[in-house]
């Protein structure tokens, strides 16, 4: 898991995949935090996000730097415990101005069932799994 986290943290922006009904919806997002032993991202409780995962917890991410990509899949299972919420937000002060662990808005997420898979054009592609 580790090497997720450093090549998500490297990339600074992902794009997360969900499902909208039929319709798959992507949007960029930089949060990539591990917590307890899970890689957790944050968003806010309002946003379509948020009311996608809740209704379909399948989600994808997909990172691309230095000729490399990496495509993660799995269940996206909220955490609404405050402890998760303030250390995400501890790793992000930048998300500081806009969110906070007690606002009702603030929802962490973490993955459960996790497959990255890392690719290039130069190789074979590596398998994680969490």
């Amino acid at each position: 898991m580790e090497k997720v986290v450093r090549f998500l943290k490297e990339a600074e922006v992902y794009y997360l995949a969900t499902v909208d009904g039929d319709r798959p919806r992507v949007r960029p997002f930089g949060t990539a935090h591990v917590f307890e032993g899970r890689l957790y991202i944050q968003t806010g409780k309002v946003k379509d996000v948020s009311k996608q995962l809740h209704k379909n917890p399948n989600a994808e991410i997909c990172a691309f730097r230095d000729g490399k990509w990496l495509r993660l899949s799995g269940e996206l299972v909220e955490d609404d415990r405050r402890e998760a919420r303030q250390s995400m937000l501890d790793a992000y002060p930048s998300l500081q101005g806009m969110y906070s662990a007690d606002d009702g808005n603030t929802e962490v997420f973490y993955f459960k069932n996790a497959r990255a898979v890392f690719s290039s054009f130069a190789g074979a592609p590596e398998i994680v799994e969490f």
